[in-house]
């Protein structure tokens, strides 16, 4: 896909501000890459992001009632657009989403899945959150995703990338 940088450059909110955001820069730049519709399932560990993709005029944000439809509905919609994107939640929606994320991962689709966690404060307190599996460690999610994803990556305090 070609994108021109300078697109970048011209948003209304620069990136020095203090009110840029991540959750502002991802929205810009799945409309700078042709997602006009991103697929969710709201929760406590991506509402701030969702926040912030609503306020995106250029997107819809369209809630799913799982992560699995979520997922193959970002599939279906990357098969016909060239890329596609969905939001869930921290591991309980994360190990539910993967099985599209690896169809699609499979067949070469580019498709974005932006996974809620907890915040940076949360990492290395050997606290057991809710929506984990039960373990002080929160990165066996993204051990499961480096298998079907071509990228990861961990924003903390805020999201993370498969």
């Amino acid at each position: 896909m070609d994108f021109k940088i300078g697109a970048i450059q011209n948003s209304t909110v620069p990136f020095n501000s203090p009110d840029s955001t991540l959750g502002r820069h991802l929205a810009r730049r799945l409309v700078q890459i042709g997602v006009t519709d991103v697929f969710s399932v709201p929760g406590d560990f991506n509402l701030t992001l969702l926040d912030h993709l609503v306020a995106e005029p250029e997107l819809n944000l369209i809630g799913c009632c799982n992560e699995l439809n979520a997922g193959y509905a970002a599939d279906g919609y990357a098969r016909a657009r060239g890329v596609g994107a969905c939001v869930v939640m921290f591991t309980v929606g994360g190990l539910s989403v993967i099985n599209a994320i690896a169809g699609a991962y499979s067949e070469n689709l580019p498709l974005i899945c932006i996974v809620g966690g907890p915040n940076s404060n949360d990492y290395g307190t050997n606290r057991i959150l809710h929506h984990t599996i039960g373990l002080h460690d929160f990165s066996q999610e993204l051990r499961c995703f480096q298998t079907v994803t071509c990228y990861q990556n961990i924003f903390f305090g805020f999201c993370r990338l498969c």
